[in-house]
């Protein structure tokens, strides 16, 4: 069975959690891949949609891909879901010639 819940179809089977500690720990699961990240900006793909972490002194402590889970150190300031289509789509050409 299937639910659907902000515009998003969430399966089930689909595990999918963040944990943040003082704003100053977070971890993730269900990451697909991590797209960019820097001390102010880390993008993630998740299960879910696309994660963007913003804050400072933004570290990955702990990346397993084979898990899909992600520890970030820092002080954590924003976390927000884009839509995939609406991140980077056409890349920096289409940004240029926009």
């Amino acid at each position: 069975m299937e639910e659907r819940k902000l515009g998003k179809t969430i399966r089930p089977d689909v595990m999918h959690n963040i944990i943040l500690e003082n704003r100053k720990k977070l971890s993730v699961s269900g990451v697909k891949d991590v797209e960019s990240f820097n001390e102010e900006e880390i993008v993630l793909h998740t299960e879910l949609g696309v994660l963007i972490i913003k804050g400072s002194s933004l570290h990955i402590g702990k990346l397993n891909m084979d898990n899909g889970e992600v520890s970030i150190d820092g002080a954590v300031d924003n976390c927000e879901y884009v839509e995939e289509s609406g991140r980077g789509s056409g890349g920096l050409l289409a940004k240029i010639f926009k």
